[in-house]
């Protein structure tokens, strides 16, 4: 659809959708770029978010996602019992290894970010509470799709790969060797995909009949000796949390 057959609703979504974690502060012209909205149109509806709480003014100058918005999605039906439950496995996982715990949901063909641990002196990394991140390139999309139906496992093989470094999955042979190595060893093993100085490890979270719901990971430092020796711990971190949601 045309941005000028949007309704108001339509633009305003547009414009917080232009926000992402690569993305974080935008400009006047950076959003109308980003969106193909005029630059006065932008300016208008801005001053409606900004009013709303949707957005606030940057420190640097510039726009970002207001408070408000953080507030109102802590209140997501579908994150919030995961959270809430997940949440004490996720810190025990943490204590062990002084190192990001994550927990993601899937969202389409993508997986979205709901909580997230991490020690002072961890590897950094570009994940953030609200972020969405493709499937093939994350040890927790790669733990969610190796369970999901074909349809979906078609879905993604289908779509252009996102390229982060020269270890990202850029191709259906190499996701779907990916996914039959985590069915057969229960995990996911995600080395450097996003950033070359990152290894992680997931594992698949399942709710109601079976069916998986979201993953929990550590991310730690490929220089760290002891990083393929964490498969057994967030392997119990994600069946606590499966028995937990299921009442298993």
């Amino acid at each position: 659809m045309a941005t000028t057959e949007l309704s108001v609703l339509g633009r305003a979504l547009l414009l917080l959708e232009a926000f992402d974690s690569s993305h974080m502060v935008l400009k006047l012209s950076e959003l109308a770029e980003r969106t193909g909205l005029p630059q006065t149109t932008v300016y208008r509806h801005v001053v409606d978010l900004l009013r709303w709480g949707a957005l606030d003014r940057a420190p640097g100058g510039g726009y970002q996602i207001g408070m408000r918005m953080v507030a109102i999605a802590s209140y997501c039906p579908r994150a919030r019992p995961l959270r809430d439950v997940a949440l004490p496995f996720m810190e025990d996982l943490y204590e062990a290894t002084h190192q990001n715990v994550q927990l993601a949901v899937p969202d389409g063909t993508a997986v979205v970010f709901v909580e997230f641990l991490t020690a002072r002196n961890a590897v950094s990394v570009r994940t953030k509470v609200g972020a969405r991140w493709p499937m093939p390139a994350t040890g927790v999309g790669l733990a969610i799709l190796a369970y999901s139906p074909a349809a979906l496992v078609a879905a993604v093989a289908d779509r252009p790969f996102a390229v982060f470094t020269s270890k990202t999955i850029s191709s259906p042979e190499q996701l779907r060797r990916a996914l039959a190595e985590v069915r057969r060893i229960g995990v996911a093993i995600s080395e450097g995909q996003i950033t070359l100085d990152a290894y992680s490890v997931a594992a698949p979270i399942f709710g109601a009949h079976g069916k998986v719901v979201a993953a929990i990971s550590i991310v730690l430092p490929m220089t760290d000796s002891r990083r393929a020796a964490w498969a057994p711990a967030v392997r119990t971190a994600a069946h606590g949390i499966s028995r937990e949601l299921t009442g298993r």
